[in-house]
């Protein structure tokens, strides 16, 4: 086990199927297994008929246990991290994953880039990041994640998975999620949905108004939706901001 990699090695066998069952409910052709470990979910991936798969792994060990107990992953085994991988198909893939729980805010970013390409994603996150992603306006735990996940993304929290369902046992609860591509919101365009999403969280216990006031001109501040805080905005108020915010003059060629 590697502490720095925030190894938690599923065992609960129960798990590993009802998160292949859960992913069997799509359907899917190419798919991308991020931390595959000690093979848990692994060796019922393989099971899957008429599928390219592949796999992302980090710890090199871990690389030659898995292809030594499942010679079939020999060169479907991508060694590296998956925030630095390129995308692994060029055509629509899906992804699953009991995901690293040190980067998993990071990994969830990383979908977003590849949200154009992506059929689903499902997988094991920290029980507290899985209920942010999940998580609707008014919620404490609403912020940014929430926001930009959901602003692309259908996501169901499908189900908690026990401490005592890995080795080691993590200290904290888990939870498995699925995001399926959903309509995305009328912005402007997206670099203003980003910018605006995450400079009104960045000081979320101001209003709007004071958090986000570079980004409008002062008429503009004056509607009532900027009294508010930025947990209480829906992701179309977002989106609908965004047809109001200054833009930057365009650069000169």
């Amino acid at each position: 086990m590697k502490k720095s990699l925030g190894q938690h090695f599923l065992r609960d066998e129960n798990i590993s199927r009802k998160i292949v069952a859960a992913l069997r409910q799509r359907p899917f052709t190419r798919l991308l297994e991020v931390g595959p470990g000690g093979g848990a979910l692994t060796k019922y991936l393989l099971d899957l008929e008429n599928v390219d798969f592949l796999a992302v792994e980090l710890d090199e060990e871990k690389v030659r246990h898995l292809q030594i107990n499942w010679p079939v992953l020999q060169g479907k085994i991508l060694q590296g991290s998956i925030l630095e991988l390129e995308k692994p198909f060029s055509d629509k893939f899906t992804v699953i994953g009991n995901f690293p729980y040190n980067i998993s805010s990071q990994i969830l970013f990383k979908m977003l880039d590849w949200k154009e390409e992506l059929q689903t994603v499902i997988g094991m996150f920290q029980k507290e990041v899985a209920l942010r992603v999940a998580a609707k306006e008014g919620s404490k735990v609403y912020g940014v994640l929430s926001v930009l996940i959901q602003a692309f993304f259908r996501v169901e929290y499908l189900f908690e998975v026990q401490e005592s369902s890995f080795t080691p046992p993590p200290k904290v609860k888990s939870a498995v999620i699925r995001l399926t591509p959903s309509a995305i919101p009328d912005y402007r365009d997206e670099r203003s949905f980003f910018l605006l999403v995450r400079t009104a969280f960045n000081q979320r216990r101001k209003t709007l108004r004071n958090a986000v006031r570079t980004l409008f001109d002062t008429e503009t501040l004056k509607d009532p939706l900027f009294g508010q805080r930025a947990e209480q905005l829906t992701i179309t108020d977002f989106a609908r901001l965004t047809w109001k915010m200054i833009q930057p003059p365009s650069k000169e060629k």
